[in-house]
C-alpha cells in the first residue's frame, strides 16, 4: 500500500495558508522533471481531491498526491521546518538516491 504523510506541523501550516486564502485545506504535492538534481518538488493549495489521487490525512488537512508523482514519493513524508534560511515545506523521500543542498529537488 502506498503512503505519504504529513507531520502535525505541515499540517497546522498549511490549515493557516488555506484559512488566509480562503481554499479548502488540501496540499498537492507532485514531482516535475528539472531542478538542479533531476526531479524536484511542487506544492500548491488544491481545490478538490481527484479521483485517482492517493490522499492522507493529518489533524484535517488533506495531503494529495497524484499516481505519477506517487511512484516516486512512496514512503515519504511531508515536513514544515523553520530555520535561520527561512521556512519551507521539506520531503523526506526514501526513494532519492541524492539530493541538492536546497532540499527542492532529488534523483533517483
Amino acid at each position: 500500500m502506498h503512503k505519504v504523510d504529513l507531520t502535525d506541523s505541515a499540517a497546522a501550516r498549511v490549515a493557516f495558508i488555506a484559512e488566509k486564502q480562503g481554499k479548502p485545506a488540501i496540499l498537492r504535492l507532485s514531482v516535475e522533471g528539472g531542478g538542479c538534481s533531476g526531479f524536484q518538488y511542487r506544492f500548491g493549495l488544491a481545490d478538490a481531491v481527484e479521483a485517482n489521487d492517493l490522499v492522507s490525512e493529518t489533524a484535517g488537512v488533506k495531503l494529495v498526491v497524484d499516481p505519477v508523482s506517487l511512484d516516486l514519493l512512496d514512503g515519504s513524508a511531508v515536513d514544515y521546518v523553520e530555520s535561520l534560511g527561512g521556512a519551507a515545506f521539506r520531503v523526506t523521500n526514501p526513494n532519492a538516491a541524492s539530493g541538492c543542498g536546497c532540499g527542492a529537488s532529488f534523483s533517483v
